[in-house]
């Protein structure tokens, strides 16, 4: 089939189209009449897209994501809402609702889930094109109550939003304040086995007491190193003054009554020597002066052998002071190493009392932070646009769904002369014919019914027997 075939179907059966497209029509717009008028309200909220949070003013990345708005839609649209609603404006206890609820369900089940439904089934959620605000809609017969409901709507979806937020805040704020008094707890204990120790230890001051301690071996150090020096030359002096080259001794050559002593041996063989040239060895002078040079000699070896123990006295003075300052230095270090361990385990200690003082501190403002986001009313949803009463209804509309009649009767009708054509299939045109002959079409006549007149119109349309008469 082509379209002139088609426009030829059409006009041939345009008492079928019309027909159809008037009864569509026609029942459209009396139904449309005979609709009840539906009102339809409309609250605007609008959202939050900054994502800072008013009480903390941390950023809150969740308001960021691309689900955002569909999750409060989901809100909005949830049966939580819808029962605060129901609760909001006492729709449960109304006797007419009952006895509606009884008639529709029979009892069973319950009112307010029943009364949740019927809401949602009528309520419209349309987020607006690049925007944060969104269109809380409501339809039904009562103006007043449709915007009622809308703004109830609105009204529990913000205390809804509140308690979603507030609610896990609670409960981390509960949490917390259990975490808080542990870590207090833990704290105390640290706190007690550090006091403890440093007063079974003596310790005030662990600092203070460990400088004046390495002040001290570094000093017995210093002393050790200067003692070993003058003990041992001391020890070398000694051996000199001892051995027999301890006239070369610089203690010895450098005492001054043993000069004064060799001195005065000197002068003394010089005069024994001249008395000696001149007078006999048992003159009387020659003897005296040999007296006084043996006094002189007996002298000299008694000094020098007093020089002699006196220097080793020296060294072994010498060596006992070394002796004690390597001991000193010993007890020094022991100390120095003890009080280094109990350094060690008392910083052990204290890592433990900072440690547990560091984790209290981070729980307790935790804990603040969560205790007054919990305790907070602020919410990011705020209401743009109450709802008022329509004063006009959003349907039926009559223009709107008579237009549609018309395209939708005119579709129609055009199915209903195409089903009439199949069938009672005509011959409309030469290609119908060739088509139903399968044969060429040779040629045709040109043919067209004479014009009747009114007159004989009418004679025609009488039936045969008044005709004959």
């Amino acid at each position: 089939m082509n379209f002139s075939q088609f426009l030829l179907i059409l006009r041939a059966r345009k008492w079928i189209l019309i027909i159809t497209l008037l009864i569509t029509v026609g029942a459209t717009v009396i139904v449309s009449a005979l609709l009840p008028k539906t009102y339809k309200a409309s609250a605007s909220v609008l959202m939050n897209y900054k994502g800072i949070d008013p009480v903390t003013g941390m950023a809150m990345p969740g308001q960021l994501l691309p689900g955002y708005m569909a999750t409060q839609i989901d809100i909005i649209s949830s049966k939580n809402v819808a029962l605060r609603v129901v609760d909001q404006l006492h729709l449960a206890e109304s006797p007419a609702v009952i006895a509606q609820f009884n008639e529709a369900s029979k009892g069973v089940g319950n009112v307010r889930d029943w009364l949740a439904e019927l809401l949602l089934a009528k309520l419209e959620i349309v987020p607006s094109h690049e925007s944060s605000v969104v269109d809380i809609s409501f339809k039904g017969s009562d103006p007043q109550f449709v915007a009622a409901v809308a703004n109830a709507f609105a009204d529990e979806y913000q205390k809804t939003s509140i308690q979603l937020k507030v609610d896990p805040m609670r409960k981390a704020s509960t949490y917390f304040t259990e975490q808080t008094k542990l870590l207090r707890d833990s704290l105390e204990s640290a706190q007690s086995r550090l006091s403890e120790y440093q007063q079974k230890n003596g310790i005030v001051s662990l600092d203070n007491r460990l400088d004046v301690e390495s002040n001290r071996l570094n000093d017995l150090s210093a002393q050790l190193v200067a003692a070993q020096g003058l003990a041992m030359e001391a020890t070398s002096r000694q051996r000199m003054a001892q051995g027999g080259a301890f006239a070369e001794s610089p203690d010895v050559a450098a005492n001054p009554l043993i000069q004064s002593l060799k001195v005065g041996l000197g002068s003394a063989e010089s005069k024994l020597a001249e008395i000696g040239q001149r007078l006999g060895t048992n003159h009387p002078q020659y003897q005296s002066a040999k007296a006084e040079v043996d006094k002189l000699r007996s002298d000299l070896k008694e000094s020098l052998r007093v020089t002699s123990n006196s220097v080793g006295n020296n060294a072994q003075i010498m060596s006992q002071r070394e002796g004690a300052i390597r001991a000193a230095l010993a007890a020094q270090k022991a100390k120095v190493l003890e009080l280094n361990r109990t350094r060690d385990e008392m910083g052990v200690l204290q890592k433990d009392v900072e440690s547990a003082q560091r984790a209290f501190e981070a729980t307790s403002q935790r804990l603040s932070q969560t205790r007054l986001e919990g305790q907070s009313e602020q919410s990011d949803i705020s209401l743009l646009n109450p709802a008022v009463p329509p004063s006009q209804p959003a349907g039926p509309k009559v223009l709107l769904n008579t237009v549609l009649a018309l395209f939708l009767g005119t579709m129609f009708g055009i199915g209903v002369a195409l089903l009439a054509e199949m069938l009672d299939r005509r011959v409309r045109s030469e290609n119908d014919l060739s088509d139903a002959l399968q044969l060429p079409m040779l040629g045709s006549i040109a043919w067209n019914a004479p014009a009747r007149s009114r007159g004989n119109r009418f004679w025609s349309l009488l039936p045969r027997s008044l005709r004959a008469n």
